[in-house]
């Protein structure tokens, strides 16, 4: 079962008062609903054709007609239609999808007046159009794709009134409103009150960023590691292209003695090596003073190097 599915059946199950219920069914038959003389609407989940079919039957005394279908081709999943052919107008009306005969393009504000019904329109949303992905599997993404400009930027508008940094981007000539931020992504499913799906993400999406930030600690670190190496293997170079010429003799003491050192060793970092040299000499260095030394080096062996060069 898809994560999307394992939300779906939670939110589904939940109680609320009717207007709460009206708010979620107006977005649910907003989306998947097929408006004739008769209001037909197809979903794949089952949880959510129960919860349209009893919401109906609480609110409006009606028993919708369920169909049960299997899916054609590649698509073997059953498809739930549920009829509904009395009182259409009535509940059109009521749900904000019809008013004076004509179609809304967005709900009556009474739809969405306070937090609560707010919060269970992106419910009914959900239930209806809504997609996110498993955590575990992929990258972080939450969809709805409708198919007016209008309303997309209402639902956009909706769900940003909780911060949630939504945006639209057009898709196949639809409208997709879509979170990317796993931290919102969790706030969202917060606000549906899919309270064990929110455990479940927030798991996954904690143990993804300590992974992530292991290994980017790891691979700071290794590149850390190659940064010495390199650097020293640079000034090992220096050193011997000096002393290829017998020019290690002819640097003062305190150079000479870095140098000497960075061939004893080879490996060691700047900071062990400053604590190497001032432990074997009694003579402190610090890291900042042997990275000075070295530089007098290389600018000593790239003048030999040039010389060489103009030689050859």
């Amino acid at each position: 079962m898809s994560f999307t599915s394992i939300v779906k059946n939670e939110i589904s199950k939940l109680d609320s008062n009717e207007m709460e219920y009206i708010s979620e069914l107006s977005a649910i038959f907003r989306n998947i609903g097929i408006i004739d003389k008769k209001i037909k609407i197809t979903t794949e989940n089952a949880s959510v054709a129960r919860r349209i079919f009893n919401l109906v039957k609480e609110i409006y005394q009606i028993n919708a007609k369920v169909i049960v279908r299997k899916g054609y081709n590649f698509n073997k999943a059953y498809h739930y239609i549920l009829e509904i052919s009395h009182n259409v107008s009535i509940i059109l009306n009521d749900l904000s999808l019809l008013q004076n005969n004509r179609f809304l393009s967005i709900p009556a504000e009474y739809i969405v007046d306070d937090a609560e019904t707010e919060k269970s329109y992106l419910r009914g949303l959900f239930m209806a159009i809504g997609s996110v992905n498993d955590p575990k599997k992929s990258r972080y993404h939450l969809e709805f794709v409708v198919n007016e400009k209008d309303y997309a930027e209402f639902i956009n508008g909706l769900l940003n009134k909780y911060l949630l940094n939504s945006k639209i981007i057009i898709r196949d000539n639809k409208y997709m409103i879509y979170i990317k931020e796993a931290e919102k992504i969790g706030d969202f499913l917060r606000i549906i009150k899919a309270n064990t799906a929110v455990l479940y993400f927030e798991d996954i999406r904690i143990y993804r960023d300590h992974k992530n930030m292991t290994n980017r600690l790891n691979n700071c670190e290794q590149a850390n590691v190659d940064k010495i190496i390199q650097t020293a293997t640079n000034q090992v170079a220096d050193i011997k292209i000096i002393e290829s010429i017998g020019g290690l003799d002819l640097l003062d003491d305190k150079i000479k003695t870095v140098a000497t050192y960075r061939l004893k060793y080879p490996d060691a970092s700047l900071s062990e090596l400053s604590e190497i040299i001032s432990l074997e000499t009694s003579n402190k260095i610090t890291k900042s003073g042997l990275y000075h030394r070295f530089k007098k080096i290389t600018a000593l062996a790239n003048k030999i190097r040039d010389k060489e060069d103009n030689l050859t």
